[in-house]
């Protein structure tokens, strides 16, 4: 699947066409210095999270839709806070992970990796989800990608594109 994420003004796109030729678009608002769903990109992949957010997308579901599956299958938010339906396990693994290299971001993207493991496992916990197969390398992928990523993404200015293919099965 070929994702395109669009730089705007007060929110970024999302475009992409599936393997199967289907196309997709959706707009989701900025929420930190770089698009939420490109760092859900990098962790999904680094991760092998197949079922998580990218992956849906890539069977079919679009974008907006994710978050009511989610709620209804018992999303584990501080005031829901339920053991989840197996079908979205990957989905709030991910989610987590995803906030807790938001929260590195902000911090400069270079604290200790434990600690950022540490992090995870809390928060996956809270989320009644078990933390999935997440070490130093991993950390390491994800923030090479980030970083790599934001190098271009930063100094853009509105209107920029970035392309990223989504490895399904990698």
């Amino acid at each position: 699947m070929r994702v395109t994420i669009t730089k705007g003004q007060a929110d970024d796109g999302i475009t992409g066409i599936r393997d199967d030729g289907s196309r997709f678009a959706a707009r989701f608002p900025r929420k930190g210095p770089l698009p939420h769903d490109a760092v859900h990109l990098f962790v999904e992949e680094e991760l092998g999270l197949r079922g998580a957010f990218w992956g849906m997308v890539a069977a079919g579901y679009h974008p907006d839709e994710i978050a009511a599956i989610a709620h209804a299958a018992g999303h584990a938010s501080a005031s829901r806070a339920q053991v989840p339906q197996a079908q979205i396990v990957e989905l709030l693994q991910a989610e987590r992970i995803v906030e807790c290299f938001e929260a590195d971001l902000w911090s400069g993207g270079s604290g200790d990796p434990a600690l950022l493991i540490d992090l995870a496992a809390t928060a996956c916990a809270d989320s009644f989800v078990p933390l999935p197969a997440f070490g130093p390398a991993q950390v390491a992928a994800v923030r090479g990608r980030i970083d790599s990523f934001s190098a271009r993404w930063r100094p853009a200015a509105p209107g920029h594109a970035e392309t990223i293919d989504w490895r399904e099965g990698d």
